[in-house]
């Protein structure tokens, strides 16, 4: 092959005669050719295509109803069917007067499992019209008197004990002992729902010798070895067709919504497509775990931190979802953002208590573990500086000499924010700082708190630096939703039981943000020719404490626990 002049717009272009082939119409036979021994990569500043924006190419399906999402799925000869589980985690159904139920139009028959009951009908009306007109009795198990302050208490009493040991720097023991002041304080994290817009929902055809799924997921290869495994069927027998997902969270990382509609499938003759109603989906989701923190620092003369200690406990998600990944009692997703903090720290102790909450499913939320860590610690280096009554940011940034581009990012938020200019009287900035998913990230949010305790965030400012951009509309986007996501949970965020059941239900009672509460969002980039770093979650975990600590500076009252409790901070 001759040599040609450099690609433009995907082409090989031959220079004397200008020929030009696509890269794909060159692909077998640049195949064939031995690969260099030593590849010297472009500068960023040659690059045309990365780092500049670029529209979705999806946004037109999803804007005009054209995209397919799970829930869209229609094979021929669907039936519709919703349900009802046990309200108690792990109970049982005990029996079902059906009557009522199959005397309703459309209704074509009445699906009992071992804890569940389904209505199949012709269209959702129907289904859950009979749905409701069910009679049940549930045996509610062992579970039905676990309420959420039973389990805090579990967490607090684990927190005394000794973990395993996520990172040990020096000898923080003693460094706390000799320490001119010490800094202690406990946070709590509550359960979160996903609370997804689809619905959750699953179609599923069962032929008896094979199985076909339609289903939106964000693990197709789970969806098909655990519903392979509840029809009894090899993994080659079940097909699975994967769409788009209206939301996942993590949600749908999870197959038990498919299993479950595998199970409704194997009663009905043809395919059924299952709908989760939103209370369903609420109070029976797979949560983010509860946490608790007891955490401890030891300040010098100066106010400098000379200790950290921090001992947490709470549910480990990958020990469930991925078991070779936990060892020795430690995974990463439980201690990122709980170690290898950005700022310099002589001496640093962190340890982690694996605590299962009876009863109540776990699972991967936005931002995972991060989600719970960064809001510890982020509000904790807030407690140190106002201890040693220093100002927020110019305390972080004296413990940043080590780390430039966490310095960098933390002075461009500053800056972008106008972070110590005057603000009136109610109104407060917050900081939060952060590296965790490869990338490094400053949130500070401006909060106002009226006085009748109501908290509205009116901005956030965020300065990123996640190695090279390659489309910095989607960055933008990414962290514009996280935020979104994240200042929900600050402000309303939290699954309680009573009775060893959910309280929350609906929208009404697990409240998202609403479009006339949100905050403008800023977004500046640092150009990095660093490897690119994670953006579906950054902005979630940071922007709680940055909520938080702007309480504190409009406030003085600190937040230790979320949701924000408004009724703390009536005046």
């Amino acid at each position: 092959m001759r040599k040609t002049a450099g690609p433009r717009a995907g082409e090989v272009i031959h220079t004397p005669s200008a020929r030009r082939l696509k890269y794909g119409e060159l692909a077998a036979e640049a195949a064939m050719i031995p690969p260099p021994a030593k590849v010297v990569l472009k500068n960023t500043d040659e690059f045309k295509l990365i780092g500049t924006p670029v529209r979705r190419l999806d946004v037109s399906g999803k804007v005009n109803g054209s995209a397919l999402y799970g829930i869209d799925a229609r094979p021929p000869g669907l039936k519709i069917a919703t349900l009802a589980q046990s309200p108690v985690f792990g109970g049982r159904l005990k029996k079902v007067d059906d009557s009522a139920a199959m005397a309703i139009k459309g209704v074509r028959q009445i699906v009992r499992l071992d804890d569940a009951v389904a209505v199949v009908a012709d269209h959702m009306g129907a289904a859950k019209k009979g749905l409701a007109a069910l009679k049940i009795e549930w045996e509610d198990g062992r579970h039905a008197g676990l309420s959420t302050q039973d389990i805090a208490r579990e967490l607090e009493d684990a927190t005394l004990k000794a973990g395993p040991i996520a990172q040990d720097i020096g000898d923080a023991a003693k460094a706390l002992a000799g320490a001119a002041t010490r800094v202690q304080a406990s946070y709590h994290l509550p359960f979160l729902a996903h609370a997804t817009m689809e619905p959750m929902n699953c179609t599923v055809h069962f032929r008896g010798d094979e199985c076909e799924i339609w289903v939106g997921t964000q693990a197709i290869a789970r969806v098909q070895a655990m519903a392979a495994k509840a029809t009894g069927l090899p993994p080659d027998k079940v097909t699975v067709h994967n769409h788009l997902i209206g939301g996942g969270f993590g949600r749908r990382l999870e197959a038990d919504g498919a299993v479950r509609a595998v199970e409704i499938a194997k009663q009905v003759d043809g395919p059924v497509k299952v709908v989760w109603t939103r209370e369903e989906d609420i109070q029976h989701d797979m949560y983010r775990p509860y946490w608790v923190d007891r955490i401890e620092a030891g300040l010098d003369e100066s106010g400098r931190p000379v200790a950290w200690t921090n001992r947490f406990a709470g549910s480990s998600v990958i020990a469930r979802w991925l078991p070779p990944a936990f060892r020795n009692g430690l995974d990463p997703d439980t201690t990122e953002g709980a170690i290898d903090l950005v700022y310099s720290l002589p001496n640093f102790h962190v340890e982690y208590v694996r605590v299962e909450p009876p009863g109540i499913p776990t699972a991967f939320w936005r931002s995972v573990g991060p989600s719970h860590n960064v809001f510890v610690t982020e509000s904790f280096i807030d407690e140190l500086a106002a201890a040693a009554k220093q100002d927020a940011v110019a305390y972080r940034r004296a413990l940043l000499d080590h780390n430039p581009r966490a310095k960098a990012v933390l002075e461009l938020a500053a800056e972008k924010a106008g972070w110590g200019t005057p603000l009136p009287q109610g109104r407060g900035l917050g900081v939060a700082l952060q590296n965790v998913f490869g990338s490094h990230l400053a949130q500070v949010a401006e909060v106002e708190v009226a006085k009748d305790g109501s908290v509205r965030v009116h901005r956030v400012v965020c300065a990123m630096d996640c190695g090279i951009v390659v489309n910095p509309d989607t960055v933008q986007a990414q962290i514009q939703s996280g935020v979104m996501f994240g200042v929900t949970a600050a402000l309303y965020g939290e699954i309680t039981l009573k009775g060893g059941r959910v309280e929350q239900a609906n929208f009404d009672t697990y409240q998202m943000l609403r479009i006339d509460q949100a905050p403008s969002i800023e977004v500046y980039l640092v150009k990095s020719a660093e490897p690119p770093g994670g953006m579906g979650e950054a902005g979630t975990s940071g922007i709680v404490p940055a909520v938080a600590n702007a309480i504190f500076a409009a406030t003085g009252r600190r937040l230790r626990k979320m949701p924000i409790d408004f009724n703390a901070l009536k005046t």
